[in-house]
C-alpha cells in the first residue's frame, strides 16, 4: 500500500468533537504537523472525515 503524509493545516477551534478525536486517532497534534500513514480503508475514511483541516500528500 502507498505511504502518505497527512498535515494539519487548518486550526481545530469551531470543529466538533468528533473531527478532533479524528486527528488524535491519525496521530495530528498541532498545526503544522505532519505524519506519515500507510493508506488502508479506515485511514482513508478518517481523511474524509477531516478533509477540510488537513492536506494529503503522497510520499515516493
Amino acid at each position: 500500500m502507498a505511504i502518505y503524509r497527512i498535515t494539519q493545516i487548518k486550526s481545530k477551534i469551531g470543529s466538533t468533537k468528533s473531527q478532533r478525536a479524528t486527528l488524535e486517532t491519525l496521530g495530528i497534534r498541532k498545526m503544522h504537523h505532519s505524519v506519515e500513514r500507510e493508506m488502508t480503508p479506515i485511514v482513508a475514511g478518517m481523511i474524509k472525515a477531516v478533509s477540510h483541516l488537513v492536506k494529503v500528500e503522497e510520499m515516493k
